[in-house]
């Protein structure tokens, strides 16, 4: 198969809006050794809000899950989930403001996709965003929990291509040392909310990104990883604060 990136694109699997004249779309990217199927509940919850049913609701599978493009060709770094998400954000043909929802390894290539096409997206929110810093790479608990969290993962999946897609997603998005630089010199406002028990994603670097960028507000929770109600029951009112401002 080329790798011809401009070929790339998520495949979309939810796309809804009660009202015929939308004036928000949100995008949810999930997180790694996942599919779009993690915001289930949440996109039953916020459908049925009353006041987002101006609100356009899409999710994607990210490269090498779901339904979407799975390939031994693919490296699954961020050049080619971001030129997949790109075809795919044109794909909608949007005529209103743009939030990203992402969870987890999902937050990162939304925080990428900010920071590369700036004026694309008008709000990121991040739910349970994995904010390492330098140090926690070179700290032996750190990275045992990292361990385990592969070791878990490899046990749960024993299909061998996924397992390899699983890694190489870990090494070129999860891994990437410039993560926290980007999001800490992000321009685009976003709203990280993140659960204070969650041991994934070095909860304590939260505070520390938020002093170090203006643009970054913190919602914390008492939930674990996922995208849990202690988390989505957040995010309506999150998007009825962007429909007010871009009214």
């Amino acid at each position: 198969m080329s790798k011809n990136l401009a070929k790339l694109r998520l495949a979309k699997t939810h796309d809804k809006c009660s009202s015929s004249i939308p004036r928000l779309t949100v995008v949810c990217l999930h997180g790694i050794a996942s599919d779009s199927t993690t915001f289930e509940q949440a996109l039953k919850y916020w459908e049925g809000e009353e006041s987002l049913q101006d609100v356009r609701f899409v999710t994607f599978d990210l490269l090498g899950a779901g339904k979407s493009l799975s390939d031994e060709s693919l490296n699954y770094d961020y050049r080619e989930q971001l030129e997949a998400l790109h075809n795919a954000l044109e794909d909608l043909k949007l005529d209103t403001p743009l939030v990203i929802v992402g969870h987890s390894m999902g937050t990162l290539i939304a925080t990428r996709y900010a920071d590369t096409y700036k004026k694309a997206v008008t709000k990121l929110i991040l739910i349970s965003p994995p904010v390492y810093t330098e140090r926690d790479f070179s700290d032996p608990l750190f990275l045992e929990g990292m361990k385990m969290f592969r070791d878990a993962v490899r046990l749960k999946s024993r299909d061998v291509f996924a397992s390899k897609q699983f890694e190489a997603s870990m090494e070129h998005i999860v891994s990437d040392q410039r993560n926290y630089k980007v999001l800490a010199g992000l321009q685009t406002p976003a709203v990280l909310i993140y659960g204070f028990k969650d041991k994934i994603i070095s909860p304590y670097n939260i505070p520390k990104v938020i002093s170090d960028n203006p643009n970054l507000v913190a919602i914390k929770t008492d939930g674990l990883h996922g995208v849990s109600i202690d988390k989505y029951r957040k995010v309506p009112k999150l998007l009825r604060e962007v429909l007010n401002e871009t009214t």
